[in-house]
């Protein structure tokens, strides 16, 4: 597809912490969008918040965007016609566009302390007005009156001069037509005191100076339109279209936070969710292909052509952990055995369960324990838990499958029986394990499930599992009898009512 020079997006996330899921959603949403029309994704640091804003918080959001895959034609570490692409590196473009502004009479300098502006404010809410805005007081201020302002050493901030008739709207790519009456917009602050930029001020020239064509974000940003709108056309610039995305929201239908769980990208990525599976959840929140299809697994490519805005929900978007579990299980199963082993090799390692190094011979075993397990694998971190009993030579028996089959009148000499039978084999294969465990329960009159369900809380040390005849064979002769054999003696120490039959 060849490049689209008339499409121009931008990601613009504050480095002031984690990287939000949120955030990578609108990115992700932006990302396709540039991709679908050859177009241009531009990520752009909005750093000007200089006592949350860190190094380190820059690093997690790039980590993020390439964990995700999401790659940026222009922008930190990649460069640009239009860099700098860090606000905090703009700030003089900032006050030279605020003071194109002054000098045109489209924005003031306002004087006005912070104890007058509370004071002010607590008057509008005695009045019962709920959202105060400023008054106004010093939008025509004189030249005599500025400078005896001056004189008191007060330092002003720029404000906009908002149009006190009218309406400023827009159409919504998403949500259709906005309209809000310029006489609900207070006089906004342009630039503040020290000389920062405010956001809806930096944002439109960044977006100016940058040619961005479409601006991609969350529904939270509506408010901000129009104010933003207004500067556009002080400048006599032609905006963007616009396009507000629905906010993810927890089970609960709130706006996703904490209470609902991890909501830092990459912790996701700790918790072994594979990238190309986020990518896939991630495009579906929100968003679906539209005619009634049910299909939930796509490749990138497949998401790039057909990702359409007006496909784009409206409502709040549900973050389905399940849903993203069930994909990342789909994600997980299609890795070749090799590829899943060394994507779970760092988790089995930190649980101290195998060294640094492994000898051809281990690698080889431990391909075969993966196998067992990753039609049953949701996350990479849960595969610690699922293989612990693989390692070492004694299984912790959990304390509810201890109760439920080894406590059960005959279970000791059923278990001991085993032990004698399978310890006699001189071949230990799957087959040859299930044909003893098969026969001996024949043999007793019972089910198969009967000798089955003890044996795997012998050999485990819990109640569910991969194949049990599978697993046996993969664990070893030697290990399972000493197993059998250890648990032979839990069961002669039970007795609940009840027994085989």
């Amino acid at each position: 597809m060849s490049a689209n020079r008339s499409v121009r997006v931008r990601m613009a996330p504050s480095p002031t912490g984690m990287f939000h899921v949120g955030s990578a959603h609108t990115a992700l949403f932006n990302w396709l969008f540039a991709r679908h029309h050859g177009g241009v994704f531009i990520l752009r640091i909005e750093d000007t918040d200089r006592e949350r804003s860190t190094p380190e918080a820059v690093k997690t959001i790039l980590d993020g965007l390439r964990w995700l895959g999401l790659d940026w034609d222009e922008g930190p570490e990649v460069g640009g016609p239009h860099a700098p692409y860090f606000q905090s590196q703009r700030r003089a473009r900032y006050q030279q566009a605020a003071q194109e502004l002054l000098a045109r009479g489209l924005a003031y300098r306002c004087y006005t302390t912070p104890e007058e502006l509370e004071q002010m404010r607590a008057q509008q809410r005695a009045r019962g007005i709920k959202s105060p805005k400023y008054d106004r007081r010093h939008r025509d201020l004189t030249p005599q009156q500025e400078r005896a302002f001056q004189a008191e050493g007060r330092q002003p901030v720029v404000r906009f001069k908002t149009p006190l008739t009218g309406k400023t709207g827009f159409t919504d790519l998403i949500r259709g037509p906005i309209r809000v009456d310029n006489r609900e917009l207070d006089d906004f602050v342009l630039l503040k005191a020290n000389g920062d930029p405010t956001y809806n001020f930096a944002v439109v020239v960044d977006d100016m100076d940058m040619q961005i064509t479409h601006v991609i974000r969350g529904e939270d940003h509506i408010s901000n339109t129009p104010k933003q709108l207004l500067l556009w056309r002080a400048f006599g610039a032609t905006p963007p279209q616009f396009a507000h995305l629905p906010l993810l929201l927890g089970p609960d239908r709130r706006k996703l936070s904490k209470r609902h769980g991890a909501v830092n990208l990459l912790d996701y990525a700790a918790q072994g969710y594979l990238p190309e599976a986020m990518f896939n959840f991630l495009a579906l929140i929100g968003w679906s292909p539209g005619g009634g299809e049910t299909q939930e697994i796509f490749r990138r490519e497949e998401l790039v052509a057909r990702f359409r805005l007006d496909q784009v929900a409206k409502a709040g978007a549900v973050f389905d952990l399940r849903k993203l579990d069930a994909i990342n299980a789909v994600y997980l199963r299609r890795l070749s055995v090799t590829e899943l082993t060394e994507l779970c090799l760092p988790y089995l390692r930190r649980a101290g369960l195998v060294d640094e190094t492994l000898t051809p011979g281990e690698r080889e075993w431990l391909e075969q324990v993966m196998a067992l397990e990753q039609e049953r694998l949701k996350r990479l971190e849960e595969i610690v838990d699922f293989t612990r009993f693989f390692f070492g030579e004694e299984v912790e028996i959990e304390e509810r499958a201890r109760r439920q089959w080894l406590t059960r009148p005959g279970t000791a000499d059923l278990l001991a029986t085993l032990h004698a039978r399978l310890a006699a084999l001189t071949s230990f294969t799957a087959a040859d394990i299930e044909k003893v465990v098969r026969g001996l329960a024949e043999e007793r009159g019972l089910s198969a499930a009967k000798v089955i369900h003890p044996t795997r809380v012998a050999v485990t040390g819990r109640t569910v599992g991969p194949g049990l005849f599978e697993l046996m064979e993969v664990l070893g002769q030697e290990r399972c009898s000493r197993r059998l054999q250890a648990a032979v003696a839990v069961a002669k120490g039970g007795g609940l009512k009840g027994g085989y039959s």
